[in-house]
C-alpha cells in the first residue's frame, strides 16, 4: 500500500525534536510520498533541507501563502520566482485567499494569487489553493484562467458539494481531503460520498488539522492513514483502493 500525503510542512519547527523519527514511522505505515507547499521566503531553506534529507520522498513546492502577503509582497514575489527560474518545483504553492484572520491585503492577495497562477502556466506546473473564508473569491479568480486547463488541487476542501461540483466542473481539479472528514458534524463526509474518488488526493496539512482521535493536537505525517481509513469507510471500499486511486490521483497532478 502506497499513501501519498500532497499537503505537509514537514519543514515546521514543530517538528525539529523528532522530524526523522516520524518521516520513517509514516513510511512504515505506508505514507511514502510526502509534497510541502512552501509558504514565505524564510520557510524555504527548511523545505530544502528536509527536500535534501529524503529526496525520494520528499518534493517541494514553490509559493507565497496568502496569509503571508503583507506590504512586502512583492519582493516576496521577487524570491519565489528566482527559485522557480532556478530549479524544477512538484507546484506552485500554497496559494489563493485567506479572508479568515484579516481582510487588510484583500487587493494584494488576489494578485498575489493571479500573479502565481500565470507562473503555473508558464513554468507548466500544477498548483495548490488556499482558501479560507474566500470560496466566492477564489473561484472568481481561478474562473478567469478556466481556459488554460492548468492543473490544480483545492486544499483542505471543507465546502458542501455544491461547491465542489463548482470546482470540479473545471475538469482538472482535485479536491484536497484531509483531517477535518474525520470531524463529528463537518459535512465533509456527504462530499467524499458524493464525489467520485477519482476526484480526491489525501493530505494531512501537519501539523495542522490533526484528524480524530488527536484533533487540537500536532499533526503527524502516519496520521494520514486515519483520512484514508475514513474514506474507505464513508465509500465502503478497503483502504487499499483508497491508497491506489488517491496515489495515481497525486501522481496525474504533480506527474511524479
Amino acid at each position: 500500500m502506497i499513501l501519498t500525503d500532497t499537503h505537509t510542512h514537514l519543514y515546521s519547527t514543530e517538528f525539529d525534536a523528532d522530524r526523522t523519527a516520524l518521516i520513517e514511522k509514516a513510511m512504515t505505515a505506508g505514507v511514502t510520498r510526502f509534497f510541502m507547499p512552501n509558504v514565505a521566503s524564510e520557510s524555504i531553506p527548511g523545505m530544502f533541507r528536509v527536500e535534501q534529507q529524503f529526496p525520494d520522498h520528499c518534493f517541494a513546492m514553490m509559493g507565497l501563502h496568502p496569509c503571508s502577503v503583507n506590504v512586502s509582497y512583492q519582493q516576496e514575489l521577487v524570491v519565489m520566482q528566482h527559485w522557480l527560474e532556478k530549479r524544477k518545483f512538484a507546484a506552485i504553492g500554497e496559494i489563493g485567499i485567506d479572508l479568515y484572520w484579516d481582510k487588510t491585503f484583500f487587493e494584494q492577495q488576489q494578485d498575489a494569487f493571479r500573479t502565481q497562477i500565470r507562473w503555473a502556466k508558464k513554468y507548466n506546473l500544477p498548483y495548490v489553493i488556499h482558501s479560507r473564508n474566500a470560496f466566492d473569491e477564489t473561484m472568481a479568480i481561478v474562473n478567469e484562467f478556466k481556459e488554460e486547463k492548468i492543473k490544480a488541487i483545492f486544499h483542505c476542501y471543507s465546502g458542501n458539494v455544491e461547491q465542489a461540483e463548482q470546482v470540479l466542473a473545471l475538469g482538472t481539479f482535485k479536491l484536497g481531503i484531509g483531517g477535518v472528514v474525520t470531524f463529528k458534524n463537518s459535512g465533509l463526509d456527504k462530499v467524499v460520498e458524493a464525489v467520485d474518488l477519482k476526484h480526491l488526493v489525501l493530505e494531512t496539512d501537519a501539523p495542522y488539522l490533526a484528524p480524530m482521535p488527536h484533533r487540537g493536537k500536532r499533526n503527524e505525517p502516519d496520521y494520514l492513514t486515519l483520512i484514508a481509513q475514513k474514506i474507505a469507510d464513508i465509500k465502503k471500499i478497503s483502504i487499499e483502493e483508497v491508497a491506489e486511486v488517491t496515489t495515481q490521483n497525486s501522481k496525474d497532478v504533480f506527474g511524479m
